[in-house]
């Protein structure tokens, strides 16, 4: 499973700090989900999905897309 984060936030003019803030997770946390490099959790998943505005669906990318 992956992340469209980068996308998301990108198209809402936020930075990774900003998002980072909003969501209450750390910009490390940002970076790694954004680059593949960390498996999100699903609390993190709703926490990003939220400060976005957005569904949690939204956010996530099945395994084979």
């Amino acid at each position: 499973m992956r992340l469209h984060l980068k996308e998301v936030r990108e198209s809402q003019f936020l930075t990774q700090r900003e998002l980072a803030a909003k969501a209450d997770v750390g910009v490390s946390t940002i970076v790694r989900l954004e680059k593949g490099h960390q498996r999100p959790t699903f609390q993190t998943i709703k926490r990003l999905a939220a400060a976005l505005g957005i569904a949690p669906s939204e956010l996530v990318v099945p395994d084979g897309s």
